[in-house]
């Protein structure tokens, strides 16, 4: 079995830590999800800010999913493909989470 090169180490280390943050941002957007219902109980408003949060704790899963077949892929251009979609799919939940702060920073004030 030949050496890893530096390049295939360096992309197994890109899906290691977007599957690391991606799952952590999963539990971020469900405590999130909890402090807005709280608030809205409080406050007796409607928000669409928890429903929105959750379809941004989907985006972070699918990027989980997909760093963790990247992971387990043995063929090299599967798991580059799988890697760049893991990627784009970590970088557009992230998008969406700054749109969601902005949303939820206006509603709170």
């Amino acid at each position: 079995m030949p050496e890893e090169t530096f390049i295939e180490r360096q992309e197994e280390s890109l899906s290691l830590h977007i599957f690391s943050v991606s799952a952590g941002m999963v539990g971020v957007c469900f405590t999130v999800i909890g402090i807005i219902n709280l608030i809205s109980t409080l406050r007796r408003a409607e928000t669409m800010a928890d429903d929105i949060t959750a379809m941004d704790a989907a985006l972070f899963l699918a990027a989980c999913g997909l760093s963790y077949a990247a992971i387990k892929t043995r063929d090299r251009r599967r798991r580059l493909k799988l890697e760049r979609l893991a990627d784009a799919t970590f970088l557009g939940g992230l998008g969406f989470m700054v749109v969601i702060c902005v949303f939820i920073v206006y509603k709170l004030i």
